[in-house]
């Protein structure tokens, strides 16, 4: 069986195929699910890409009972009379809506009502496996999946008096080959920083753990003790009880037929109400929590919805001879002190101490879970030809597919490998039932920005009861609050550019790709095969044909290198030879591509290194033209300006500011440079029609769809007359930085580039070899430089022309990689890596971006001073680590023997030769972080489980005194 995944990563140490000695015990197994297969239909049939047929018959899933068992079959009306008016619809009755009215109820909102087609769990939540895993790649979805656990093993049971159906039985994720050991580790350190107990286990240690499992061919194991698994219908039920007890409604059987929308004095468009088959209810928000059907209620209202409905499958095995059971509940061993980590069986000192739960497995080579049922196993996982339903049926409840096997049993054979006594088990049912599935296998949540008041909670790519907890109250908190507690970005709709959320084959692909990669291992720098050279810039094919290799930003193609071994065009997308494609993946790009699934550095570090010391010491150009490029203008443009940004922005014109935007919390939603423009005769796409004042507004590529949605819904609110003009499309942007451009820029510019004639964050419309551009002096690398503001037909003369000035002055082409080695080095920040929403500009050490020394009111203005007179109670803190090791986030950061928080980003910084890392650190004692408090720690930085010692510092080691950027070298 050829892997999905052998693109990511070098071959695992063993092959997924049985052992010879196995091949006629795999025999005896395939003919048991043929025979198993019969049950479910009358003849096998392998399905291609897509498959029209509608839901089989019903049948039962291997929970004790589901929401559905009480109900009157074929109920003509709701469960309820329905009420005129709401504050706010939850529409889908699955793990997302209940978890969301819930929380809603305990933010006190009167009048929430839920609104179910059919019965609570039906469609997709009553057929889940229902794990929790604590530990993902990613510290928002940490906290998130924490307070899921918290709500369903504590809450709701102290709420309600009744058990949700949890069971800890602990997690055991799976390595085969040391990379996944490694992706395992960097798992255990980051769970440090958040109080996550877990464990890497030998195969001796593992094999007592879970006697069943062969562990003949592993590197290792994490085992994470307070893992288990959710009933859904249990944790429904326990959630809408206490929802209903603060006064939510549930109304089951009401399937809704259409949402109802106005516009407002200004032009925008607002949720009114939600019509149903059985009337209508008048409210200001609706939440779509429809799952599968979320696409179609998003139709309603005119929202797009960029998710795909999917087969997903398990099935649960007869009963298994030497499973361990103790009942539900918790199963812990006691610690041993010198190992500092859990006793096994064998080493259990008392004689009473009983074994817990065997725990539920992820074999994650072999993509297969195993997940404890019981005295049984349930079986399942994600492969690399998912079957799509295109048809997705408004009838289907509580229905299920019938299982293709011909699908299917490559988890079979990976689940035989890792627990061998399946070879001998039969199976008991089969569960193949629709999920819903995104782009990048993220949820889509919030108010989308197409529909003011309505928002989403959907796309959960099968991990809605594991995420539901934490999602719901972030979804509640945003409807309430204007916007979520944590950082939601990851999540966001506002996250995909407008013209991708309708793009059929862009997300269609891209769905596929995320879930045949869902096992894979996660890599700090992989990129997407899939939904490539959506938007590429003018300087594309130029930059192509000089050895660049290509990163993707939310369809964008961006520099990440050059390679000097020659062109490596991005391919169109195979599916990884699923559905009849032929299977590439010996192509350049791939090839290149393949060298960066590692987590040492890449075999191309010393060609970045190279890119770095070259704009280090002569100079380097980059295209950044990827990045957003917007105009505010219009009467209230000042006023918006002024409510808008944190910084004064009210410079003479031809001044550029670098900003932030913050939100009511004093959370950072963006950084971003503002140039005040001068009136003149308009010379689009460089200079707009307008009267009174004009704003020039250039933002990451990657948020720009964030930026623009962020602006306009604070325009709305304020009820500003302004205009946002788009210009991303019309304009490239080229930066040359370094000692020698001013050098090479003077030849191409028809201006003088001197300090006195063009200071530091100043801009002016020029000429480039005879083209009109908008020159700014700035720096995002902490060198001299400038950035040339180009009309897309000019870019490639403009390009040609600073090259061969360059030429002569060591000039070279660089990347993305060594914008975030260089930037890093200097200290700038990254929007969504060392800055988010939930970081305010003071804690990252960017008070210098805000006018608290005016009168001036501004968006965060107050927040920020809350936190200024109360102290921080976090900072962001740079480290170098004299050792070279790479480092690419999450690692954990001890001060003085304690855990005081985490890696957002970490780089090589070439100049310095070390490693450099940025991180938010917390007193544990809960008193503020003052500058002493930074400077009188011993530091390390945790990297897969070993601590490197580091240093802290308060303001970064490369040029602290800004004389570089002034051109004084």
């Amino acid at each position: 069986m050829a892997s999905p995944w052998a693109h990511r990563s070098s071959p695992p140490a063993r092959s997924l195929q049985p052992p010879a000695a196995g091949l006629a015990a795999m025999a005896l197994l395939s003919r048991a699910l043929r025979v198993a297969a019969m049950r479910h239909r009358q003849s096998p049939v392998l399905r291609p890409l897509t498959s029209a047929a509608g839901p089989s018959a019903e049948k039962s899933v291997p929970y004790q009972r589901t929401l559905k068992e009480g109900s009157s079959e074929g109920a003509s009306g709701p469960s309820r009379p329905l009420p005129s008016t709401a504050n706010v619809v939850v529409i889908g009755g699955g793990s997302l809506g209940c978890q969301t009215l819930y929380h809603l109820a305990k933010l006190g909102v009167n009048g929430a009502v839920l609104l179910e087609r059919d019965r609570l769990t039906s469609g997709t939540t009553w057929h889940t496996a229902g794990l929790l895993w604590q530990l993902r790649p990613s510290d928002v979805e940490v906290e998130l999946l924490a307070h899921t656990r918290r709500v369903v093993s504590q809450d709701l049971e102290r709420e309600t008096g009744l058990h949700t159906g949890w069971i800890q039985n602990g997690g055991l994720f799976i390595a085969s080959n040391r990379q996944r050991l490694d992706e395992y580790k960097r798992l255990m350190s980051l769970g440090k920083a958040y109080g996550v107990e877990s464990h890497v286990l030998g195969p001796e240690e593992t094999k007592a753990l879970y006697p069943l499992m062969n562990v003949d061919d592993l590197y290792g194991t994490l085992y994470v003790p307070h893992d288990g698994t959710m009933d859904p219908a249990g944790t429904c039920t326990t959630l809408t009880r206490a929802a209903a007890a603060r006064g939510a409604q549930v109304i089951e059987n009401c399937p809704v037929t259409g949402i109802r929308v106005r516009t407002d004095d200004f032009g925008v468009r607002r949720v009114a109400a939600v019509e149903t088959e059985h009337g209508t209810i008048q409210t200001p928000c609706v939440v779509n929590c429809a799952g599968v059907w979320a696409a179609a209620v998003g139709r309603m209202a005119g929202v797009k919805v960029p998710l795909v409905a999917m087969h997903h499958a398990y099935v649960v095995t007869e009963r298994i001879e030497g499973i361990q059971v103790s009942g539900p509940g918790v199963g812990r061993w006691p610690r041993s002190p010198s190992m500092g980590a859990c006793l096994l069986p064998s080493q259990a000192q008392s004689p009473g101490t009983r074994a817990p739960n065997m725990p539920n497995v992820r074999d994650h080579d072999a993509s297969v879970y195993l997940r404890l049922q019981g005295d049984a196993l349930s079986v399942g996982g994600y492969e690399n030809n998912p079957i799509f339903w295109e048809e997705v049926s408004d009838k289907f409840a509580f229905g299920l597919f019938d299982l293709d096997w011909d699908v299917f049993t490559q988890h079979i054979e990976g689940a035989i490998n890792r627990v061998p006594v399946l070879e001998k088990t039969g199976i008991k049912s089969t569960v193949c039932g629709p999920e819903s599935f995104t782009p990048d296998h993220k949820p889509l949540m919030g108010e989308a920005p197409e529909l003011r008041g309505f928002f989403l909670g959907c796309g959960f790519n099968s991990a809605g009861m594991m995420l539901g907890g934490g999602c719901g109250q972030e979804l509640a908190h945003w409807i309430v609050h204007g916007r979520p507690e944590k950082d939601m970005y990851g999540y966001d709709i506002r996250r995909f550019h407008h013209s991708l959320t309708d793009h059929r084959r862009w997300v269609r692909e891209r769905s596929h790709e995320s879930y045949a990669k869902n096992y894979s291992v996660v890599f700090p720098h992989d990129e997407p095969l899939a939904g490539r050279n959506m938007r590429t810039d003018p300087l594309h094919e130029e930059l192509l044909a000089r050895g660049c290799v290509f990163q993707e930003r939310h369809g964008w193609e961006r520099p990440g290198w050059f390679s000097p071994r020659g062109t490596a065009p991005v391919l169109d997308y195979d599916y990884y030879g699923a559905y009849g494609n032929q299977r590439r993946g010996d192509d350049a790009y791939s090839r290149l591509l393949g060298e960066e699934y590692t987590f040492d550095f890449p075999a191309h570090h010393e060609v970045i290194r190279r890119e770095c010391l070259a704009c280090r010491g002569a100079a380097a150009v980059f295209d950044m033209s990827y990045f957003g490029k917007f105009y505010l203008v219009g009467e209230d443009a000042r006023r918006a300006a002024d409510w808008l940004f944190s910084a004064d922005v009210q410079r003479p014109p031809g001044s550029t500011v670098y900003t932030c935007m913050l939100n009511q919390r004093g959370g950072t939603e963006s950084d971003l440079t503002v140039s005040r423009l001068a009136p003149g005769p308009p010379a689009p796409p460089l200079a707009p029609a307008f009267e009174g004042d004009a704003y020039y507004l250039a933002v990451g590529g990657a948020v720009a769809q964030h930026n623009w949605s962020h602006i306009c819904t604070v325009l709305q609110d304020q009820k500003l007359r302004c205009r946002l003009i788009d210009s991303s499309e019309d304009l490239g942007m080229i930066s040359v930085q370094g000692p020698a451009s001013r050098a090479i820029l003077q030849e191409v510019l028809d201006t003088d580039l001197s300090n006195e004639a063009f200071p530091f964050s100043t801009h002016k419309l020029v000429k480039a070899a005879g083209h009109l551009v908008r020159a700014m002096r700035l720096s995002f690398v902490g060198e001299l430089g400038w950035e040339l503001h180009v009309p897309g037909p000019s870019c490639v003369p403009v390009y040609q022309a600073v090259m061969a000035a360059g030429a002569k002055h060591g000039l070279v082409n660089a990347g993305y990689r060594a914008i975030d080695s260089l930037s890093i080095e200097k200290g700038y920040r990254h929007w969504h890596a060392d800055l988010r929403a939930d970081d305010s500009p003071l804690e990252a050490g960017l008070a210098f971006a805000c006018k608290l020394k005016s009168a001036v009111p501004f968006l965060g203005r107050e927040a920020l001073e809350r936190q200024r007179a109360a102290g921080l109670r976090r900072r962001l803190v740079c480290f170098t680590v004299d050792e070279k090791v790479p480092m690419f986030g999450l690692e954990a950061i001890w001060r003085n023997g304690q855990a005081v928080g985490h890696v957002r980003r970490a780089d090589f910084g070439f100049t310095l030769d070390k490693t450099v890392a940025y991180g938010y650190i917390r007193d544990p004692s809960g008193g503020p972080v003052s500058p002493d408090f930074v400077k009188n720690g011993d530091y390390a930085l945790e990297r897969m489980g070993v601590a490197y010692p580091a240093r802290a510092h308060l303001k970064s080691p490369f040029d602290p005194d800004n004389r570089r950027v002034r051109g004084i070298y």
